[in-house]
């Protein structure tokens, strides 16, 4: 079973990038738009997603003259969103920021339209590692630390995520499949509430997207402990990878070529 799970969080990995969708683009494309156009972000305000999503309309808005509005619509773990823009005219006016989530989405509820029919892709937004960051006041200062701490006291070390089967868990969970240790997942409604938790030091660690963790590092509210790249980030160049900090093999980052599940995770 460990295996199979390793498998899937190798797999998926392969597809963690960030996507805006269109389910078709109006006829008169050269006048397009000739009004608002709303952009979907199917979690709540403060996650990556929601950050991502705010950044790209705001500069659609600011080069094209016209509004690209930002709409929070959270719950199921990025369904109700989803499928909201599934079920939205097919006129080019709702763009929706694709995650994770889309893709694992298929495998742990039944959904009411097809992930890859419903949506048409038109780029890859961002590239990013995910980070280990502790609450400052966990007694725990690198990689190696926490993997002591979590295998003297297996199941006490709590890490939040944005939910099950998000980029936050699936990070988590191939940090503890790789180290060998045991950690208790505790999911919410989104990755801001749970750094927000996190921050206020309930839930002490986090597998966070370096976009949502970095401001709170370089600020002191929280610690980095290792990046999940195969490099450093630019953005925290004294956090070492994770891999040079002693969990060697582990790399997780939002990126990829394709935004399909790959053929290997199909036949799971």
């Amino acid at each position: 079973m460990a295996r199979l799970h390793a498998r899937l969080l190798t797999s998926a990995g392969l597809v963690l990038a960030f996507m805006a969708t269109v389910a078709a683009p109006p006829a008169t494309a050269q006048d397009y738009p000739v009004r608002p156009v709303r952009v979907i972000v199917p979690f709540p305000p403060g996650g990556v997603n929601d950050t991502v999503g705010r950044m790209i309309a705001t500069q659609l808005s600011e080069r094209i003259g016209k509004q690209f509005l930002v709409d929070n619509r959270s719950g199921a773990a990025g369904v109700t969103g989803t499928e909201l823009a599934a079920n939205a005219p097919k006129d080019g006016y709702t763009l929706l920021i694709v995650s994770l989530v889309n893709v694992v989405n298929p495998w742990l509820y039944k959904l009411n339209h097809d992930p890859i029919k419903a949506f048409a892709p038109i780029a890859f937004i961002t590239t990013t590692p995910n980070v280990v960051v502790v609450n400052p006041e966990f007694p725990v200062h690198s990689i190696k630390e926490l993997v002591t701490l979590a295998k003297q006291k297996p199941g006490d070390v709590q890490y939040a995520s944005a939910g099950v089967g998000s980029f936050m868990h699936l990070g988590a969970e191939l940090f503890r499949l790789t180290a060998g240790v045991d950690l208790l997942h505790v999911p919410f409604k989104g990755g801001g509430p749970a750094m927000i938790d996190v921050v206020g030091g309930h839930t002490k660690v986090a597998f966070a997207t370096s976009i949502t963790a970095s401001p709170l590092v370089r600020s002191g509210k929280l610690r980095a402990l290792g990046v999940g790249g195969k490099a450093r980030s630019a953005v925290l160049p004294d956090v070492p990878t994770v891999a040079e900090a002693g969990v060697s093999g582990y790399e997780v980052s939002i990126g990829s070529a394709s935004w399909r599940p790959p053929a290997r995770l199909t036949r799971l």
